[in-house]
């Protein structure tokens, strides 16, 4: 920790985190922006300069960003037990809220106003991937360097998640690679190479829901609906943990409940093996995260200045991003009635024109999956 960085007790980092943890709808931007007023302006804990930091490296790591921050904040104040319990206490209430939902969303026979509501806020999900998409392009746009690559890799990307979500991860990392190659001139290890090329397909059970979860927690670069992409085809088509109704349902409760967007890999794991499920993916999804920030604090600013490191993700974060954009459409043919595709195109006006936030969009349509069941209108 810098020396101008304020310590904080264990209690207090418990009651901070967990409280930010329970409350913080609306995602990463929303949490980045309580982290800041809790940690820089309202504790003074952390300078704004470290916090800004903080926030460029988290992003430069694979990952849910808002969660390595939370980690890295308290990593800042408390230390290892810090970041340890300060992570745990921001990703644990939104593991509660998931796991008591997919209760009641994957029960044998869920009432009707429950799957009225699952109906209703799934019509939305496209949009609000095509609202995330859109702005997570806007300003990796700004960044971009040469943008005819960076148009290629978006391209990649949205067309292998909209056709062939099986090879997301693959088309991502070679995307990463590629750049990489193009900035070092082709000087890359047969090492590096190998991984690139190489794939791990589980057989299923266990193995595969490890997988998935890992996919989710290590290689998801651009953001929280990255995992979209990552997620679908394994769990509805490979797998068959749930159908593609069910897994717009499981998008839509990751979007709506406080904590990180990625808990929704949680919501996978209690389809296919229950609570015990839910808890294995979770541990392994954000296993990399605790990993990586605080094995890796100490060299965050030495990772931001490392030209291999921003190289790879110059060509893995714009194929993400087409990624979140490709599996719109997949989400979007997952719809089955006429009600929910006007609903689709209002979310699509609401979250992407008007520009308006994912749980007000989500929560709206869930609203009219209610009046729809009340007036009768189909919902299963």
């Amino acid at each position: 920790m810098s020396d101008t960085t304020r310590s904080a007790g264990l209690g207090t980092i418990i009651v901070e985190w967990g409280r930010i943890g329970v409350t913080g709808f609306g995602g990463p931007p929303v949490h980045i922006a309580m982290f800041r007023r809790l940690c820089v302006e309202r504790r003074g804990w952390i300078t704004d300069e470290e916090f800004e930091d903080s926030i460029a490296a988290c992003n430069m790591l694979p990952g849910p960003a808002s969660t390595q921050l939370a980690i890295h904040s308290a990593y800042r104040v408390g230390g290892i037990a810090g970041a340890v319990i300060g992570g745990l206490a921001f990703i644990l209430p939104g593991f509660a809220a998931i796991v008591v939902l997919s209760a009641l969303f994957f029960a044998s026979s869920p009432p009707g106003i429950v799957l009225a509501t699952g109906a209703g806020a799934a019509s939305a999900v496209a949009a609000v991937a095509v609202s995330a998409g859109v702005g997570l392009a806007q300003s990796s746009w700004t960044r971009a360097t040469v943008r005819w690559r960076w148009s290629l890799y978006v391209v990649l990307g949205l067309v292998t998640a909209a056709v062939a979500g099986t090879y997301v991860v693959v088309v991502l990392l070679a995307c990463g690679f590629a750049e990489l190659i193009v900035v070092r001139g082709g000087a890359v290890s047969p090492a590096v190479m190998l991984f690139n090329t190489s794939g791990v397909v589980a057989t299923g059970g266990i193995l595969g829901l490890s997988w998935l979860a890992f996919k989710v927690g290590a290689l998801s670069y651009g953001g929280g609906f990255v995992i979209i992409p990552l997620m679908q085809n394994d769990a509805v088509s490979v797998y068959q943990w749930m159908t593609d109704a069910q897994f717009l349902n499981v998008v839509a409760l990751g979007q709506v409940t406080p904590g990180p967007v990625v808990l929704t890999v949680a919501a996978v794991g209690y389809a296919a093996f229950g609570i015990g499920g839910a808890a294995l993916a979770t541990v392994i999804a954000f296993g990399p995260s605790f990993v990586f920030v605080i094995g890796g604090a100490r060299r965050f600013d030495s990772l931001r200045s490392n030209r291999n490191v921003r190289a790879f993700l110059d060509g893995a974060s714009p194929t993400a991003i087409g990624a979140i954009l490709g599996a719109a459409i997949p989400l979007a043919a997952a719809l089955d009635h006429d009600w929910q595709y006007a609903v689709c195109a209002a979310a699509l006006v609401w979250a992407v024109i008007w520009r308006k936030g994912v749980v007000s969009t989500l929560v709206g349509a869930a609203s009219i999956g209610v009046v729809v069941f009340v007036v009768g209108g189909p919902i299963t």
